[in-house]
């Protein structure tokens, strides 16, 4: 495995590849292991500073997300999420053939491994809401203000304080390599 560290805005992101391509893109938080880095890993900070920066919309990376293939399937949907818009997750469900399957997609959205770059924070409720995402909702709100999307937030969700967050692990990361 090649690993290697990008310092964002949002915190500290991990990038983790193997001779396929992008495993894992994860906030990190504080927890920081021995940089062994590949062309893949060195690809994917520069593709992610110039989106950090407003210069990249859409990423050009190989990827090895490891997952169930419903979680694959979920993930390639997401992946063709346009810069700047959002779906729901009965969008997706529908998508991916399963058009009662919110919840399931929910599900494999929030175990996406690539974050950013598998654009899942794109996906919020069917009524506009800001629903859960595993690098948490300050982070969501961050990237879709950032991408310009077009949003109904609520005075709570304005509210939200991203340095609550930015030293944090994103959640659900556990079963990562």
């Amino acid at each position: 495995m090649f690993i290697d560290y990008l310092e964002t805005p949002l915190g500290l992101m991990e990038l983790t590849a193997n001779d396929d391509g992008l495993c894992q893109a994860i906030f990190c938080g504080d927890n920081i292991k021995t940089i062994n880095a590949n062309q893949v890993t060195k690809d994917s900070q520069h593709q992610l500073h110039e989106y950090f920066a407003g210069k990249r919309k859409a990423f050009d990376l190989p990827l090895a997300p490891k997952g169930t293939a419903f979680q694959q399937l979920v993930w390639q949907q997401l992946a063709n999420i346009p810069y700047g818009e959002v779906y729901s997750y009965g969008d997706i469900a529908k998508l991916v053939n399963k058009p009662k399957g919110s919840q399931a997609v929910g599900g494999a959205n929030g175990r996406n491994p690539i974050s950013i770059i598998v654009p899942c924070h794109r996906v919020i409720g069917a009524n506009g809401s800001l629903t859960g995402y595993a690098g948490g909702i300050e982070r969501k709100l961050w990237l879709l203000n950032h991408e310009g999307a077009k949003l109904n937030i609520n005075d709570q969700q304005q509210a939200l304080n991203l340095a609550e967050v930015i030293h944090t692990r994103q959640s659900k990361t556990e079963f990562l390599v």
